[in-house]
């Protein structure tokens, strides 16, 4: 029996939650995103999204939000998709930019769960119902109640499922029996939030991955994927696990993700510029702990 791949998910496989760079003195870097924008889809990402956690986008205006999705439109054309972070604690605010990032260019939104509040799931409901009912771009759903306090249960993420729009789910919940119990039972692309599930998701019907560490290893990521599509699942499992050193120190070290990627991008050169307070940068000895493991990962 040969592995047959799932049919094409909504906004490809391989997905970056992109970071949004900034210029030393703390303002949008436009000309950075572009750039690196264009070195993630050429070395394999199907998709960014943009103004995620990973992007900052508590500290983003609503402005730049629109001003990012328009320059990485505008870098990567139509070979990715482009989905805009619009989600906040305000269900009006939220339906405010998700117009706004309709009109700025972008093919879908990533809507967290209102944080702060913690809403009942009726209400839960009822506030990605709204946003989906007042745009016609398709809708992710975000599902990390660790940040948000707010958990999007699988019986809703079951009932939400039957909107028209609402197509995807990234998933960082950490509860890998109810993710498998809604992609049995829904037709929802359901999206690795979590870049030690990639695979482990992948392989029991998930849609690929929404990944942190793809803005370092872009093309390490997405081979897993096309291994596993290949049939050599064995080599696709080494291969994740190659990573997983570089994974935990990027994701798993004290640290936020956006810290460390940022820390790591900024020491090979590449776009990233500092974090927005309250962030602090990475200090010395993790910086250095990250160049060790990435180095030793794309040494060959």
């Amino acid at each position: 029996m040969t592995y047959s791949a799932p049919s094409a998910p909504p906004f490809g496989r391989a997905l970056c939650a992109m970071i949004t760079p900034f210029t030393e003195g703390g303002a949008l870097d436009l000309d950075g995103a572009q750039r690196l924008a264009e070195r993630l889809v050429s070395e394999g990402c199907d998709g960014l999204v943009l103004s995620g956690t990973t992007g900052e986008s508590p500290t983003t205006t609503d402005t730049e939000k629109a001003e990012l999705v328009r320059a990485v439109r505008e870098a990567a054309g139509e070979r990715a998709s482009i989905l805009a972070g619009v989600g906040t604690f305000d269900t009006r605010h939220t339906v405010e930019l998700a117009l706004e990032a309709e009109k700025a260019g972008a093919d879908g939104l990533l809507v967290v769960s209102p944080y702060y509040s913690r809403p009942p799931q009726d209400a839960v409901e009822a506030h990605f119902r709204q946003i989906a009912d007042s745009t016609g771009l398709p809708i992710t759903l975000y599902d990390i109640p660790g940040r948000t306090g707010t958990r999007i249960e699988p019986d809703t993420l079951i009932r939400l499922a039957e909107h028209p729009r609402i197509v995807a789910v990234k998933d960082c919940s950490y509860d890998f029996l109810a993710a498998q119990k809604v992609i049995s039972r829904t037709e929802l692309a359901y999206y690795a939030g979590c870049d030690e599930h990639n695979l482990a998701l992948y392989a029991v019907g998930g849609a690929g991955y929404v990944s942190t560490v793809a803005n370092i290893i872009p093309a390490q990521l997405r081979a897993v994927l096309d291994l596993f599509d290949a049939g050599d699942t064995a080599k696709a499992a080494r291969l994740q696990q190659r990573a997983t050193p570089l994974i935990e120190l990027t994701m798993s070290a004290g640290l936020p993700g956006t810290v460390t990627v940022k820390a790591l991008l900024n020491e090979l050169g590449l776009p990233a510029g500092p974090v927005r307070a309250p962030l602090l940068p990475a200090d010395r000895d993790t910086v250095d702990g990250l160049r060790a493991a990435y180095e030793e990962l794309t040494a060959g």
